[in-house]
């Protein structure tokens, strides 16, 4: 969606955009694995419940960045103006590198996973087949024929929430009552810590899902009076998910046998075939298979374009520019590093490390709030609750998941550290050389 003209954007088409963003492949593939994990059904829904909690204070957050900084532009500038280019900078390297190419990933594999789950997968076709030529595929269509379907793009998000509102009240009509009152725990780990790891491990992964609640920041300049309407917009999408997400988790994690679901990638599919057979279990994967595809599409289709204009700005290498009417060497460049994305990782360690590099990215631009740069006076500490909430809540989620297991922080320190070297190099290469405008 893009403004033209005088026109702007209104709440209610923020409020949508912050749905859109937040509701994707995120809750239709995490409590698989946060059951394994916990062990009980009650647990994974109190942590998508605690997760929505810390996004309300994330999305209060930021819009008191937008009240001070009513411009596009999210993290990076909140972290260049409030901070230091450098920060700003790795910023929008994380939103590059971890926010298009590692969503890609996540789409095309969650896509592959509900198509042809792993147990109906044929010996003969290797592991991440599917996932590769969906990314493939997008990169050729918008390589060769950049007009996007933006009309399209609304239709399918208004499709997969009208279909999860269906989901919800076949649910409630069809399910037994008695099934909330189940859900045996699994064999898992016991122990305060063990318990306190594995939820805090969910926490991240969940916040991955949640991550979305900031989308509208990024068009706060395209926004009718957006020091009103965008934090407004953060706050009503957020609680509309939050509801959503929580209902939506309960049936997943309720419905099926808890040993049916663990460590599953496609439990939504399982959970609809429990409410209304192969029918509906079907119709669903149909579905959600199709908007991740549209979502892989939207992203390939996107994601180049903002190479090839911060490469036309200098930033990244002049080869990745605008050719004719699309950044084909853009794209192709997006859909190598999408492709090595899947092959090296996992569904889980994609959830991992996507929902541990952007939530570190998120705390450091809600940090911005404390520094005295744009620290209003006089100083109200009532004002700064639900920053320090969803900071410390996220860094100790963080803090406790890396502790348990340091190795998930290695792909999230690589990412930072290459975006700072980068910065550093930067003046000196002369790869980069900003266009003559």
């Amino acid at each position: 969606m893009v403004a033209s003209g005088r026109e702007k954007f209104g709440f209610w088409t923020l409020t949508f955009l912050v749905i859109a963003n937040m509701v994707g492949a995120g809750v239709f593939t995490t409590s698989g694995f946060s059951i394994e994990g916990l062990g009980s059904p009650g647990r994974v829904v109190w942590a998508w419940a605690v997760g929505g909690v810390i996004a309300l204070a994330g999305a209060v957050s930021y819009g008191r960045l937008v009240r001070i900084m009513p411009e596009s532009g999210g993290e990076y500038l909140y972290l260049s103006r409030a901070a230091h280019p450098l920060l700003g900078f790795v910023a929008g390297w994380v939103s590059l590198v971890a926010g298009f190419t590692g969503a890609i990933a996540l789409a095309a594999t969650a896509f592959e996973g509900y198509v042809l789950p792993e147990q109906h997968r044929p010996s003969w076709l290797p592991a991440d087949t599917i996932a590769i030529m969906v990314v493939v595929a997008g990169g050729i269509c918008h390589g060769l024929r950049p007009r996007g379907g933006a009309v399209l793009q609304n239709v399918v998000v208004i499709l997969k929430l009208g279909l999860l509102l269906v989901f919800l009240s076949l649910a409630a009509i069809r399910l037994p009552s008695d099934i909330w009152y189940g859900g045996a725990l699994l064999e898992t780990p016991t122990g305060v810590w063990a318990i306190t790891a594995a939820f805090a491990t969910s926490l991240v992964w969940i916040s991955l899902s949640y991550s979305g609640f900031n989308a509208a920041v990024y068009v706060a300049g395209e926004a009718r009076d957006a020091t009103s309407n965008v934090p407004r917009a953060m706050l009503m999408g957020t609680c509309i998910v939050l509801i959503l997400y929580v209902l939506l988790n309960a049936i997943f994690v309720y419905a099926p046998p808890s040993e049916q679901i663990a460590g599953m990638p496609d439990i939504a599919a399982i959970a609809a075939e429990r409410v209304g057979g192969h029918r509906v279990a079907t119709f669903v994967r149909m579905i959600i298979a199709f908007a991740l595809l549209t979502s892989v599409s939207s992203m390939v289709m996107a994601a180049p374009r903002v190479y090839a204009k911060m490469a036309d700005d200098g930033l990244l290498p002049s080869f990745l520019r605008l050719s004719q009417e699309a950044p084909r060497q853009a794209v192709a460049a997006q859909v190598l590093l999408a492709v090595v994305f899947i092959l090296f990782s996992s569904l889980r360690g994609l959830l991992s490390y996507l929902g541990l590099t952007l939530s570190l990215c998120a705390v450091c631009s809600v940090g911005c709030l404390f520094l005295p740069s744009i620290r209003p006076s006089p100083f109200r500490w009532i004002s700064y609750v639900p920053p320090l909430v969803y900071i410390t809540c996220t860094m100790v989620a963080v803090a406790i998941m890396a502790f348990d297991d340091p190795s998930q922080l290695l792909g999230t320190v690589a990412t930072f550290a290459v975006g700072t070297l980068v910065y550093l190099i930067l003046p000196r290469s002369t790869w980069f050389r900003p266009s003559n405008r």
